[in-house]
């Protein structure tokens, strides 16, 4: 399984990767922006994208909605500070397919991932 990471943090890319190991996805591509993520998944499949919202160049759920305007299908996690309820409906709205608020511990992601699997 490959996932892009996506996160204007490093460290954040970081925690998110070791998370994924824990599920047994080591194939993984990081991306630091929105942009960075259309493009990345318009050159190559991805199995999942964990997604942040606040990012430069291009947010989190503006990079949603491109990548399912390109037909994508994959599942999309979005993993961010935005806890209010309007964020998570709109992440869902927008295509994401689950959503994982900072900050979180590393077997809710595990526990997200199958969720999105089943």
């Amino acid at each position: 399984m490959k996932a892009l990471v996506v996160d204007d943090s490093a460290v954040m890319r970081k925690v998110l990767i070791g998370a994924l190991a824990r599920a047994d996805i080591t194939d993984v591509e990081q991306a630091a922006d929105g942009q960075e993520a259309v493009k990345a998944t318009e050159r190559e499949e991805f199995d999942l994208v964990l997604m942040d919202w606040n990012m430069p160049n291009m947010l989190g759920i503006d990079a949603v909605k491109a990548i399912r305007a390109n037909g994508k299908t994959m599942p999309i996690i979005m993993v961010t500070t935005e806890a209010e309820k309007s964020r998570v409906v709109e992440a869902i709205k927008s295509g994401a397919n689950n959503y994982i608020v900072k900050p979180f511990e590393p077997a809710t992601i595990v526990e997200k991932i199958q969720s999105v699997f089943k």
